[in-house]
């Protein structure tokens, strides 16, 4: 059985208050969009888990397809082994979730294949056990997430018919420089509100780690003015991560950019 985990983007990213646990309190709207990773679960007679594609960094026992698996086989332990093949397509450390989703898919997958019936919301339990973004990819629909990330809002965001352009650089922003550059406060503006005015966007749709990321990184700032340059209707920085989104009403112009730079390009 097979599955194609999906990558998110963050339209509007705003710190509101560090928690007494450690992690933030954050606001955002979380998006699916079309590029993705291939998961394979075939069951077997001896648990084996291989990948392919974009190299994952890491100890293999922190991935979160296997804390996935781990999880499922606390509550079901009688469940058959299985031979997992993942093929990586979405760059990590890159702000579009592709680790999360790889997760959360696997739970999905596991329900099936396993005949498991279980409904939405105890999986998105179950992915929130594997990190903050985890329970976004269960319902993978436009959603508002407040919390650490998993409390989420069904919300009229539609992006159908629009073009993403994702352009990643050879940079790694770390989660805790992210956060540590960061003054937590309340927006200013509603952000359910704000979405619902695409033209608004461009001036007031903040993702709150560029202020301090840009100036360290001015290569990630050039990427957003220059997808400006090109006629996006709003560009950001996704999540924390060094990837940039421009969105645009129609294809994008030809470009050209650096070889080790990561591209996509895909109708929304």
């Amino acid at each position: 059985m097979i599955c194609f985990p999906n990558a998110k983007i963050n339209l509007g990213l705003h710190i509101t208050s560090k928690r007494k646990d450690g992690y933030h309190d954050i606001e955002t709207c979380m998006v699916p969009i079309p590029l993705f990773d291939a998961l394979e679960m075939v069951i077997e007679n001896k648990t084996i888990f291989e990948t392919s594609g974009l190299a994952i960094p890491g100890e293999e026992k922190d991935n979160l397809i296997l804390k996935a698996l781990k999880l499922i086989r606390k509550d079901f332990s009688d469940l058959p082994q299985v031979h997992i093949h993942l093929h990586k397509n979405i760059p990590m450390g890159a702000g579009l979730g592709g680790g999360s989703a790889d997760g959360a898919f696997a739970l999905t997958l596991m329900n099936k294949l396993f005949d498991l019936y279980l409904d939405d919301f105890i999986l998105e339990d179950y992915a929130a056990q594997l990190g903050s973004d985890c329970p976004f990819f269960i319902e993978n629909k436009p959603k508002i997430a407040t919390g650490r990330g998993e409390i989420l809002e069904p919300v009229d965001v539609d992006l159908k018919g629009d073009y993403i352009l994702l352009i990643k650089p050879p940079v790694h922003v770390g989660t805790k420089e992210a956060y540590a550059g960061v003054s937590p406060k309340k927006p200013e503006t509603d952000l359910k509100s704000l979405l619902k005015d695409k033209g608004s966007w461009k001036e007031k749709l903040v993702n709150d780690f560029e202020a301090s990321i840009f100036p360290q990184y001015p290569e990630i700032a050039e990427i957003k003015a220059k997808l400006y340059e090109m006629g996006a209707y709003y560009s950001a920085m996704s999540g924390s991560g060094s990837t940039v989104f421009g969105l645009f009403n129609e294809i994008p112009p030809k470009s050209v950019w650096p070889s080790e730079y990561f591209v996509f390009e895909g109708l929304v």
